[in-house]
């Protein structure tokens, strides 16, 4: 068999598996030894070093679902992201970021870039030409986050990735919300993914991981830098998100389909304002989520009319949980500007367009009718307080 040419959900479950070759069990053993032989070895494992028997196993796995050639795993998305970034910018270089950033991405340019004399530019549009008006001549990285955290907008990934090869620039991608099940960013001309895999990779709400994909090249040099900062993951960890990624494509295909239909169901909703999906028709960016999207993920954000008041209407769900994080196989919500963006300042937030009123809706799989029943009672207790 090919192993380049099998499907997606088979990858997912075979790929990277370790050999129970003692007991032949079904599923891979785990090695949670902190201290390996160094004489007579082919290779010198080290936790830190990211190459205990579980982590090299974990990676192969994962470089096959964003059709890259390597990765490593971290302890979260944020030191995936913050070591990423520090192996290709140093004093005097210089990055374009989109405006609409996950918060803590965001927090981490304003803050730590300063002190290391990185300079750093945002863009308030998805084009590239926006992108290509605040190139310098010390640009070394354009970075963008497609669906964006928490609006959903999107942003031209195929288009991006040309200019960045025209300027010869490295292109990095946050592709946590679409998941590899719905977007492959390296084959559309993105250089470097990187994914917060507490969210769809884990998929249970039980992982703190992150993740980053590329070449052989570009792993190596992002390695150097993570083998100093320390931010890899326990092979414990490494182990329950090789079993979570096994149910990622179904779990993912899932949470698509619930939420293409809560989103429509939300958008003709008397009691909505607005609703941010990129599968609607009416999202301003819906032709090109069509381009480069396989489906349209499980993330959706919306707006109730005013006069409602969105922290009653969290504490009246009954099925979706009021949740700081997302992506899990049970719904979630969230204000945005009480977590994920917390850290920014009003003005930041005004800048992104998220309102205090907006609330970030993570798609599970329960079934759809269930979840809109829940969001209706809600709606009817809040604007009827005698029901309380």
């Amino acid at each position: 068999m090919n192993i380049k040419n099998i499907g997606f959900n088979t990858i997912c479950t075979h790929v990277g598996e370790i050999k129970d070759q003692q007991f032949k069990g079904a599923i891979s053993p785990i090695y949670l030894s902190t201290s390996y032989a160094f004489e007579d070895v082919d290779v010198k494992r080290y936790p830190r070093y990211f190459n205990t028997p579980n982590q090299e196993a974990l990676c192969k796995k994962i470089a096959m679902l964003e059709k890259g050639e390597s990765s490593l795993i971290f302890g979260s998305g944020m030191a995936a992201i913050s070591t990423t970034l520090f192996a290709f910018l140093q004093k005097g270089d210089h990055i374009v970021l989109q405006r609409t950033l996950y918060g803590g991405t965001a927090n981490l340019v304003n803050e730590e870039f300063i002190k290391h004399g990185i300079e750093f530019s945002y863009v308030n549009s998805q084009t590239a030409e926006g992108f290509e008006q605040k190139i310098q001549s010390n640009t070394k990285v354009i970075y963008i986050e497609t669906p964006s955290n928490p609006l959903l907008t999107i942003t031209d990934i195929k288009a991006i990735g040309a200019l960045a090869k025209k300027k010869r620039i490295i292109t990095m991608i946050d592709n946590t919300f679409a998941s590899p099940v719905n977007q492959n960013p390296i084959v559309l001309g993105i250089d470097i993914v990187l994914h917060s895999a507490t969210k769809y990779l884990g998929g249970h709400s039980d992982i703190l991981a992150g993740a980053v994909i590329s070449t052989e090249k570009n792993i190596n040099q992002i390695f150097q830098v993570a083998k100093n900062f320390g931010g890899s993951l326990s092979d414990f960890t490494v182990w329950m998100l090789e079993r979570s990624i096994k149910t990622l494509g179904i779990r993912v295909k899932q949470q698509n389909k619930n939420a293409i239909k809560l989103a429509k169901w939300l958008e003709k909703h008397e009691d909505i304002a607005a609703v941010h999906y990129p599968g609607l028709k009416s999202h301003p960016d819906y032709e090109i989520a069509k381009k480069q999207m396989k489906g349209f993920g499980g993330m959706l954000s919306f707006e109730l009319k005013e006069g409602l008041n969105s922290s009653d209407f969290q504490k009246e769900l009954k099925l979706i949980k009021s949740s700081m994080s997302l992506a899990g196989v049970e719904s979630t919500i969230l204000s945005p500007t009480l977590t994920s963006h917390a850290l920014l300042t009003k003005e930041e937030r005004n800048l992104q367009g998220i309102k205090d009123s907006l609330l970030r809706l993570s798609v599970g799989i329960e079934e759809k009718e269930d979840l809109m029943q829940d969001i209706q009672q809600a709606i009817e207790k809040i604007k009827i307080p005698e029901l309380n």
